[in-house]
């Protein structure tokens, strides 16, 4: 193997840099983006000690502490992209790592919802700054024939930053107060950091555009489609506040996309989505999430408030989904190549669809090993859907539209995640809302408001299902055509 020469003061390049180093590389990298992510699984353990601080949140604030991290990390991560195009990947991502700990430290500092929720908003803002990086550098560093399992092994760290989440936030608030999960944080993104700064290679730049309009028309909308949907039961569903902030939803889409055929260089290109395979991708991996992610709200509390689990407990409870959906995932793409992405996605987005059904009957009584059943049927259900609904979006981007492509997939995911925390949790607050009382009656009430949750998330999972299979086999025959 020749190596090449380097400019001074750069890093080796890939052919050049060592074994040890190129596995130091990629352990960093995952080890970054299993972090981000999670974050946003550790949350929903914290909800409970959350409610019961002296922050005496109410329902739909609680709503925006979880939600203001992944709406900001989801707005925020196809331009992050290209300003690691444009200023260099590894100083984007050495300064994601270090926004993400100040908003961690100002979390952990807060002393009103105002600052947390800031907290919260820089933590997304570094999240989103740090994820699209580390693939970029990750890919720098492999060898072409270590390219595949480099990828495999990021895309593995983004599962089991779920898993992570879960267990170590339990740890954590096992014996913590809920400013212990920020605290934690603090010096894990600081060590990656330094982590980063020895061990990364510099990435050459690129030339990208960076489209502020479209990027902030893109947030702004989210934030208004998200604060109608919170804010409805408490402000009145046909309050000005609440018809407002649908209404300018509605409007900044439309901008958005009027923004998007006309600019030269737009965050998102919405011709994109003239493509049924990627439509139907980026509309199933949303879904996928919508789903997975009002159970992960209502799980953490159903266990706590309902079952009497402790965190730790709690956080257990929840890591064989994560090993479920890695087994399937596994296999996905194998099924899919022999029953075909329509059949495959749709027996996924069908599992989880149960799944949610499902739980939706679980109370006080229901023993856990049954519990866990529906649990690895939403488990299965992901592992089947989201490795066939990623690979439908990546084979249908033009080649020089990949990095956008990409960036779709992260924010369609984060984005569903945000809807799906906000729709569940809105239901649960206006069902729960009537729950008062002591012991039996509180736990009554919250398990009827949970099954509703589930249901309303089950029936959103089946109906856009449905119109994500019938895409993914116009799709099919589309390419079939050209073919």
């Amino acid at each position: 193997m020749t190596s090449t020469a380097s400019p001074p003061g750069s890093s080796p390049t890939t052919a050049a840099a060592p074994p040890a180093r190129r596995r130091s590389v990629t352990a960093a990298m995952c080890a970054c983006v299993l972090v981000a992510q999670s974050l946003v699984a550790a949350m929903n353990l914290a909800i409970p000690k959350i409610a019961a601080s002296g922050l005496h949140p109410s329902p739909a604030q609680l709503l925006w502490i979880v939600d203001t991290y992944v709406l900001v990390f989801a707005g925020l991560l196809i331009p992050a992209g290209a300003l690691g195009d444009r200023f260099g990947r590894k100083g984007v991502l050495l300064t994601g790592l270090g926004v993400f700990a100040a908003g961690a430290l100002l979390s952990a500092l807060a002393n009103g919802l105002p600052v947390l929720l800031a907290g919260r908003a820089v933590s997304g803002a570094g999240a989103a700054l740090l994820v699209p990086a580390t693939m970029s550098v990750l890919l720098h560093a492999a060898p072409p024939d270590r390219k595949t399992g480099a990828v495999a092994a990021w895309s593995a760290a983004v599962g089991i930053g779920g898993m992570a989440g879960n267990a170590g936030g339990a740890l954590i608030l096992q014996y913590l107060p809920w400013q212990g999960l920020f605290w934690a944080y603090v010096p894990v993104a600081l060590a990656l950091l330094g982590w980063v700064a020895k061990s990364a290679p510099r990435v050459p730049r690129q030339t990208a555009a960076l489209d502020l309009p479209g990027s902030a028309l893109l947030v702004l909308g989210a934030a208004a489609l998200l604060f109608g949907i919170i804010e409805g039961p408490g402000l009145g569903w046909t309050s000005a506040p609440v018809t407002g902030a649908f209404a300018l939803a509605l409007v900044l889409f439309v901008v958005f996309v009027r923004h998007g055929l006309r600019a030269a260089h737009p965050v998102l290109d919405p011709r994109l989505f003239r493509l049924p395979r990627l439509r139907a991708g980026s509309i199933g991996i949303a879904v996928t999430f919508f789903g997975m992610f009002a159970l992960f709200y209502v799980n953490a509390q159903f266990l706590q408030y309902v079952k009497g689990y402790s965190p730790l407990q709690t956080g257990c409870a929840i890591v064989p989904l994560a090993f479920g959906m890695m087994a399937v995932t596994k296999y996905g793409m194998r099924w899919a190549a022999r029953a075909g992405e329509a059949r495959t996605v749709g027996v996924g987005l069908a599992l989880i669809t149960a799944g949610l059904l499902l739980l939706s009957t679980a109370d006080a009584g229901t023993p856990y090993l049954l519990y866990l059943v529906f649990l690895l049927a939403m488990s299965a259900g992901a592992g089947l859907a989201m490795p066939t609904l990623s690979h439908a979006i990546v084979a249908s981007v033009p080649a020089r539209s990949s990095g956008m492509g990409s960036g779709l997939q992260g924010a369609a995911r984060e984005l569903g995640a945000a809807l799906g925390i906000a729709v569940v949790g809105t239901v649960l607050s206006v069902r729960f809302a009537s729950g008062t009382g002591h012991g039996a009656a509180v736990a009554t009430a919250f398990t009827e408001a949970t099954a509703l949750g589930y249901r309303i998330a089950a029936g959103v999972v089946l109906v856009v299902g449905v119109t994500v299979v019938a895409g993914l086999r116009t799709g099919a025959r589309a390419d079939r055509s050209r073919a």
